[in-house]
């Protein structure tokens, strides 16, 4: 955005200010980092005539308010302090909040208008949102036993079923302050009762590998790249706070999946944990496009966007993979990490100037399989149990993962420098 001012400058300092504080709400609410939505409240606030000094955190926003000045730097007349949950990525309301201050600064859209329609973004999903959010849980599971853990039908079958019910204990827990704050060591709990019973008196499973997978969607992999990207941008007070959280939620999956198999054990129910043939190599394919329609649905991307976040999450998966086998390693590796981050990166900051919307339509959903957060998973599981070695081995793959992610995010913004915020 460029410092230009337009027709809703001359608005009230109230209105401007409520339109501001509202929409940092929203880009919080959508899953936004700290240094894009500091950027782009700033931008935004330039074109409305005033100076905007924003502080941002993964609970909470403060932003001073001061009418531009022409020389020195005006004193602040107002600060909003907003204590805020984490937010989570919704595409499809990111987008129109975009579209929204569009229009307000190209004086398409009143300033008072634009207020009520970002008000309006807040209301809560219907039940068919709900029940799509639900499916992504249940495909994502299955789509990652044939993309990732190279396992059985059976485990497909029997992660995907567990995935949905994940899904509902999560939706469940929206709303709910208790059940949230235990909702990811319930799920873990629940995940490792119901696939060690499946294995024990139905069929043989990789008890282990179905459990992951059912939890994938769960796992901090996501908000760990994100802090580790805002440390790196000397946003230090939002990544810490973010990494807390990411670590904290590794903990209480842990915890439930250790507990949960503590209780069975005591039980004395047993079903091993079996390597069956895994999926032919055909199965990779229809896979992967299963997994992108799964996260296209757990994004909450509209149905416009859906042909773009598909090919993201083909594109991310396919560079990683690729340059993997590259450098010699196993797909996965952090070469081919690195490679997936760069293109993505870039692609996604191409998106944002091309078609003028968010290049994070691009960039969250593609990273989605390459975000380390089973390596994260299996190390705090490895060291509750005990296995100091493989736990500490494990956890510095999963720094080395997230850096070279976050490397590749960098180089892909220095690539294709980004034109808009988000």
């Amino acid at each position: 955005m460029h410092a230009v001012l337009t027709a809703a400058a001359a608005a009230p300092l109230d209105t401007r200010i409520a339109f501001l504080v509202e929409l940092a709400r929203r880009l919080h609410q959508y899953g936004t980092s700290a240094p894009r939505l500091e950027t782009a409240i700033g931008a935004c606030a330039a074109r409305l005539g005033l100076g905007a000094e924003v502080w941002s955190s993964p609970t909470a926003i403060i932003i001073s308010f001061a009418e531009a000045a022409t020389g020195e730097p005006a004193l602040a007349k107002v600060t909003q302090v907003m204590r805020l949950a984490p937010g989570d990525v919704n595409l499809a309301r990111l987008c129109q909040a975009d579209a929204i201050v569009d229009r307000v600064i190209n004086g398409t859209l009143d300033l008072g208008q634009g207020f009520r329609q970002l008000r309006e973004l807040g209301r809560p999903e219907s039940l068919r949102a709900q029940a799509t959010v639900v499916a992504s849980y249940g495909l994502s599971a299955a789509s990652v036993v044939a993309l990732l853990l190279h396992s059985a039908w059976v485990d497909l079958l029997a992660a995907g079923g567990i995935g949905l019910v994940i899904g509902l204990i999560s939706v469940a827990a929206v709303g709910r302050p208790r059940l949230n704050a235990a909702s990811e060591a319930i799920s873990a709990m629940v995940a490792t009762f119901a696939a060690t019973l499946i294995g024990a008196y139905v069929v043989p499973l990789a008890v282990k590998s179905v459990v992951l997978a059912a939890l994938i969607v769960l796992l901090p992999g996501m908000s760990l790249t994100t802090a580790v990207r805002e440390i790196s941008s000397q946003h230090l007070v939002s990544g810490v706070a973010r990494m807390g959280g990411s670590i904290a939620t590794l903990l209480k999956l842990t915890f439930g999946a250790v507990a949960a198999g503590q209780v069975c054990m005591a039980l004395g129910i047993d079903a091993g944990d079996y390597a069956l043939p895994p999926l032919p190599d055909w199965t990779e394919y229809p896979a992967l496009l299963l997994g992108a329609a799964a996260f296209a649905l757990l994004f909450r991307a509209a149905w416009r966007d859906w042909p773009v976040v598909m090919g993201a999450v083909i594109v991310g998966y396919a560079a990683t993979r690729w340059g993997g086998l590259l450098s010699g390693a196993i797909p996965g590796a952090p070469f081919g990490v690195f490679l997936g981050g760069l293109l993505l990166g870039g692609l996604a900051n191409l998106y944002a100037r091309l078609a003028r919307r968010p290049g994070a339509v691009i960039r969250e959903p593609g990273i989605i399989l390459l975000v380390p957060g089973s390596v994260g998973f299996r190390s705090v599981s490895y060291l509750f149990e005990r296995d100091t070695t493989l736990g500490v081995d494990t956890g510095i793959l999963l720094v080395v993962l997230c850096v070279s992610l976050v490397a590749g995010l960098l180089f892909g913004d220095l690539l294709i420098s980004p034109r808009r915020s988000l």
